[in-house]
């Protein structure tokens, strides 16, 4: 039972994960610092979608479900848990890779404002 338990904290942190590498820029127009988590969570995040890697997250989450006595599952996170909701055909790699380049576009345009906002602010003082 313990391990079911972990093995689905897993998946809302790895699901929590996700969302932060997607929309984690928007958090820094308000918090600068969380750039020094961010950034290198959306260069992760961007290097699994580019590369088609599975994170280490998926494996260990399909062990604790062995040892919780479910079966696991093939593929990665995104395309076991979010992708059939989303694309119930499946995560072709073209589809992939423009997720990829839409989170890589929208964070740089985050960081690009954050940029500018604080170059305009030390010209300002």
């Amino acid at each position: 039972m313990i391990y079911r338990a972990l093995a689905e904290a897993l998946v809302v942190f790895h699901f929590g994960f996700v969302l932060f590498v997607c929309l984690g820029g928007l958090l820094v127009l308000r918090w600068r610092r969380v750039a020094w988590v961010h950034l290198p969570a959306a260069i992760w995040g961007a290097f699994v979608e580019f590369t088609q890697t599975i994170c280490p997250l998926t494996p260990l989450e399909n062990h604790l479900r062995h040892l919780g006595g479910q079966a696991g599952y093939s593929g990665g996170f995104i395309e076991h848990h979010i992708t059939r909701v989303l694309y119930p055909d499946g995560l072709s790699q073209p589809i992939q890779i423009a997720l990829g380049v839409f989170v890589v576009l929208l964070n740089l345009t985050v960081y690009t404002v954050v940029f500018l906002r604080r170059r305009r602010l030390r010209g300002a003082a």
